[in-house]
């Protein structure tokens, strides 16, 4: 198959903008200018390694992007071509050319700057319904459409199970997990079946508010616990706990703290470990983006450590599918803790979403949850990359942020103190809405923002980090 086309570019190995990104944004701009036509075959990967003198694993990162966002497809055994449905930015740009306060008028924003969504364009739609047409065919499909067992499919808990232990570390039973409806739900039947009235439970600050708000909810008074770039401060949690004996738990995000994305350290989880022990609380672990880690491999849960007696784990597969189908599950060392959520469970909700668990559960054993979050994780670690390019570059000399190994968001920190609510304001005047620090408590010292990236076009981020600089 002939490939007349010819890929011009310099790549430039001075620039803080990744090699690969380069490349990518070279051959979008050949789509656009026409000089690759749709339908047109690209050389193979090896062919534009030689061409431009870089490693093939490279340009595969480059076509991965291009993949990702539909810039073009793969043929299997045939190779790479533009794409004949090209991504349509014509309806973005009469959104950018209206008046300002259009967008404010109708309390609507053309870009929401999200606390880290994943992007649902890349879900795994087709597999996922082609699940379900499947699941009504089988001939006992009957017997699906009755009630269930209030903590979940039996088959589904058992594939969650698997995967708690054998890529998390855990030892967990099949009756010590309950799948829920979304992560925020098992966090209400956990604070519910776990607090009453009076009870204190300690809360990472800045934090996860709609966490707390599940425990006061419940009776609790919160007990906020600072964060520095080492996650949780311990030095907070004794003097809690000396000062009081009605602790009941500590709710924490230690994989990538909520809101600042640090991990808490190793001498600081034995630590709090020895301390739940000693005190008899329990530590609830929200674990809300495992699956998405860009390093080596992500650091295993606290609820790992066989010598922790109490907790409760908190997982979420919404973002691993997509965010608008709710599962998300918990698993506990406490058998009398699980029983009480399954009666509460019982009670406000009978039962799980069976076909849509079988459904994934269909997609986790055909691989296609695997392949999905592989291929997910190469886009979203282009992503980042890309805004650690543009954060350098507008944002080097007013704001201090560490680049996250997983998840979905930057935590970036002004170097002066600013005033949120005027910067709100400003930037919903241009059509776009951000998370003050409000967002993440009450506390007047914190002084950070949270950009989540995994949602938004390369485009976005850049209309969102220049405008902050802006105002920064």
């Amino acid at each position: 198959m002939l490939r007349p086309w010819k890929l011009e570019i310099r790549i430039d190995h001075q620039l803080e903008k990744a090699v690969y990104l380069q490349i990518a944004d070279a051959i979008i701009s050949d789509i656009q200018l026409g000089r690759l036509k749709i339908g047109e075959a690209l050389p193979g990967s090896r062919n534009l390694a030689e061409m431009l003198g870089v490693n093939r694993n490279t340009i595969l990162e480059a076509l991965n992007v291009l993949l990702n966002e539909e810039w073009i497809i793969s043929k299997e055994r045939k190779g790479t071509f533009v794409a004949e449905t090209l991504p349509d930015f014509s309806n973005q740009r009469k959104t950018d050319d209206a008046p300002p306060h259009a967008a404010l008028t109708k309390k609507q924003f053309r870009i929401t700057s999200d606390d880290g969504y994943p992007d649902s364009k890349i879900a795994p739609v087709t597999e996922l319904a082609r699940a379900y047409r499947q699941i009504f065919n089988r001939n006992a499909r009957w017997q699906m459409m009755g009630y269930s067992n209030e903590y979940g499919n039996a088959d589904f808990i058992d594939a969650l199970v698997q995967m708690l232990n054998h890529q998390r570390g855990m030892k967990v039973r099949n009756n010590a997990l309950c799948v829920t409806r979304g992560s925020q739900m098992a966090m209400y039947l956990a604070a519910q079946c776990l607090c009453k009235k009076g009870d204190l439970v300690m809360v990472e600050s800045p934090g996860y508010q709609p966490a707390w708000k599940a425990f006061e909810a419940a009776g609790a008074t919160l007990l906020p616990v600072r964060v520095d770039q080492e996650g949780l401060m311990i030095s907070d949690v004794m003097a809690h706990l000396k000062s009081s004996r009605k602790i009941r738990a500590i709710y924490t995000t230690p994989h990538h703290q909520y809101p600042t994305t640090v991990t808490l350290n190793l001498q600081r989880r034995l630590e709090l470990i020895r301390l739940s022990n000693e005190y008899g609380f329990t530590i609830i672990e929200d674990d809300y983006d495992n699956e998405f880690h860009f390093g080596y491999r992500p650091v295993l849960p606290i609820s790992s450590f066989k010598e922790l007696k109490s907790y409760v784990y908190i997982g979420t597969m919404s973002k691993v599918v997509a965010p608008a189908l709710r599962i998300g599950y918990l698993a506990s060392s406490d058998p009398n803790l699980m029983e009480q959520i399954g009666s509460l469970r019982k009670i406000i909700d009978v039962q799980g979403d069976g076909i849509m668990e079988q459904a994934v559960l269909q997609l986790i054993n055909d691989g296609t949850i695997k392949r999905h979050i592989r291929k997910a994780t190469g886009y979203y670690k282009a992503k980042r990359d890309f805004t650690v390019w543009l954060l350098k570059i507008h944002l080097k000399d007013k704001a201090n942020f560490t680049i996250p190994e997983g998840g979905l968001a930057f935590w970036i920190e002004p170097r002066q103190i600013l005033d949120w609510s005027e910067i709100s304001r400003k930037m919903a005047s241009s059509g776009i809405k951000i998370l003050t620090p409000d967002h993440f408590g009450n506390d007047p010292s914190i002084n950070g923002i949270r950009v989540g990236y995994g949602s938004l076009s390369e485009k976005e981020l850049k209309e969102v980090v220049m405008l902050l600089a802006t105002h920064f």
